[in-house]
């Protein structure tokens, strides 16, 4: 057989491992190399090659290289703890900056303890222990886990409905767990990480791809953990933490009290969040923002319901017709337009016009003509009655050079997000990105005529835009709205999954389009019909009452 790495081509014995194949390779590679992509699938280093192959060797400074790196400490720090304090309950619950949060349920986290486990993972990684793939059967491992029934649920959960009677586990020495996705060869991998105790729980910190050899700074977010910390105690209450608890709770009534259940929740906050508006006199304005796919769109026009309720009529002005004439329009490093800078937008005009309908005057609004790159005007008149109140939405909104001429006092600022709490199980979390992406590849086929190729091609351009002009204003706001729906994923499941096996092995998105099914077919499915035509997730899988 035939192994290709960076136009080098080597002829291998079949049932040969990626690691002994490519073992110059990986001993002289400047970085560590920590995973591959062998044709377009996630492999392990240890994964035994069975065909030709093309493969692309992965440090930290990959996306997929992180994932695995992280994924790697997690399970050292999961194993510490089996050793020192065996009867903690833990649970991964979420990333907050460059670290994952973590909690206890039946003991108190003290110095003392995040010290005795940062030790003993120091002294696991010092070992440079293998970490082995073992499948087995159903029944053996839960024969294994029949003392640990928290563990066992999710674990079970996906061979049920593939039919197969096989899953498999990772083993360090003596010490077993399941993790979604591949694992480091071997404990030594992992050598930059730190513990430090957090809140009511403690972060398990680590570098950014930027700088994969220290610690990446950890930026304080109060108003997000706030925000994240409500929604999990609410479902926490409601037993649908894991997604083996939700799928119980789909297989009594299809998961109608689930569906109603959050809709409420949603229902309740847009609720508050228009009652602080309102209350506060000097508010004349909205601003929103958040990334990608989080509901922007619903959400202003639930919340402009509410407003309507407690007497204040929304009126809408849109950032998209305020862009600077094209040949003004800044360039990114490559060359092309950048639309996404705050530069790329008329800031002087929009100000203009935002003061002068404040003070009640009349404003002639333009309009972008994208393809000209070109601002016209055609008699788009607004002024504000006493009792309106402009909204708007648009990347830039929390950062407040967009609109710097407006006194801080008269702008309320909302974030919103869709802010996972749900868990595979109480090991491996569910990224907030990957469920925006899935909503996103859904709604990109139902209204855009995208492919799941295309977005998936584009998300990363997406995420840089987020990280660069969202996130880190992301504090400034007011009020933060989670639009995350716990069953969300239970109903995008049914239309992400055709879309994504559509993507073959010859395209590099397929090991993006594999990890994602994956993850989808933990999920039992909720049919659409039961889904109110107010509700959030309508905007991804269409039927929406706000559709014009």
């Amino acid at each position: 057989m035939r192994v290709t790495c960076k136009d080098k081509i080597i002829e291998v014995e079949q049932n040969s491992r990626i690691r002994d194949v490519l073992k110059d390779e990986i001993e002289n590679s400047q970085s560590e190399i920590i995973t591959c992509i062998c044709n377009n699938k996630v492999r392990s280093l240890n994964y035994i090659i069975k065909e030709d192959c093309n493969i692309e060797l992965l440090d930290y400074t990959h996306k997929e290289g992180k994932r695995v790196y992280v994924r790697g400490a997690l399970y050292i720090m999961a194993k510490a703890f089996k050793e020192i304090y065996p009867d903690a309950k833990l649970t991964i619950n979420y990333q907050l900056s460059n670290s994952m949060y973590c909690v206890i349920s039946n003991m108190e986290i003290t110095n003392e303890m995040i010290s005795k486990i940062k030790e003993k993972m120091r002294e696991i990684v010092e070992k440079n222990i293998e970490i082995r793939k073992v499948d087995m059967t159903k029944a053996e491992a839960e024969e294994l886990y029949e003392k640990e029934k928290t563990m066992r649920g999710i674990l079970l959960q996906l061979d049920k409905k593939e039919g197969n009677d096989n899953v498999s586990l990772y083993y360090c020495e003596d010490y077993y767990n399941y993790f979604f996705g591949v694992m480091p060869v071997s404990t030594g991998v992992i050598k930059i990480f730190d513990l430090v105790k957090y809140k009511d729980g403690f972060l398990i910190k680590y570098p950014s791809r930027e700088k994969p050899n220290e610690l990446a700074e950890f930026k304080e977010t109060k108003k997000l953990l706030a925000t994240l910390t409500e929604y999990e105690e609410i479902y926490k209450v409601l037993e649908i933490d894991t997604v083996h608890k939700l799928n119980n709770k789909v297989a009594l009534d299809k998961g109608k009290q689930t569906i109603m259940l959050s809709e409420a929740l949603h229902e309740k906050n847009i609720s508050d969040i228009a009652d602080k508006i309102t209350s506060n006199q000097s508010v004349k304005m909205v601003l929103i923002a958040g990334p990608s796919s989080s509901g922007k769109t619903t959400f202003a026009n639930r919340l402009g319901i509410q407003l309507m309720l407690n007497g204040k009529r929304p009126v809408t002005i849109s950032v998209d017709n305020y862009f600077v004439e094209r040949e003004n329009n800044p360039k990114d490093e490559f060359g092309n337009y950048d639309f996404e800078c705050l530069e790329a937008l008329d800031t002087e005009l929009l100000n203009n016009h935002i003061q002068r309908l404040l003070k009640g005057e009349e404003v002639e609004i333009p309009t972008f003509d994208f393809t000209s790159g070109h601002k016209y005007y055609s008699g788009n008149r607004l002024k504000l009655g006493e009792n309106d109140i402009l909204v708007m939405e648009g990347i830039h909104c929390l950062n407040d050079k967009l609109t710097i001429s407006i006194p801080r006092e008269q702008k309320y600022k909302v974030y919103i997000s869709d802010l996972t709490v749900l868990n595979l199980d109480y090991y491996n979390n569910i990224s907030t990105t990957d469920t925006r992406l899935i909503r996103r590849i859904v709604r990109d086929n139902q209204f855009r005529g995208y492919s799941a190729l295309q977005t998936i091609k584009i998300w990363y351009s997406v995420n840089r835009g987020e990280r660069k002009y969202i996130f880190p204003y992301q504090e400034e706001a007011d009020s933060m709205f989670n639009s995350s729906l716990i069953y969300e994923l239970s109903v995008l499941k049914d239309y992400a999954i055709p879309l994504l096996t559509e993507i073959d092995s010859n395209n590099p998105e397929c090991a993006e389009a594999t990890r994602l099914c994956n993850l989808l077919k933990y999920f039992d499915s909720i049919p659409d019909d039961y889904i109110p035509r107010t509700s959030l997730i309508r905007e991804f899988i269409g039927g929406s009452a706000f559709d014009v």
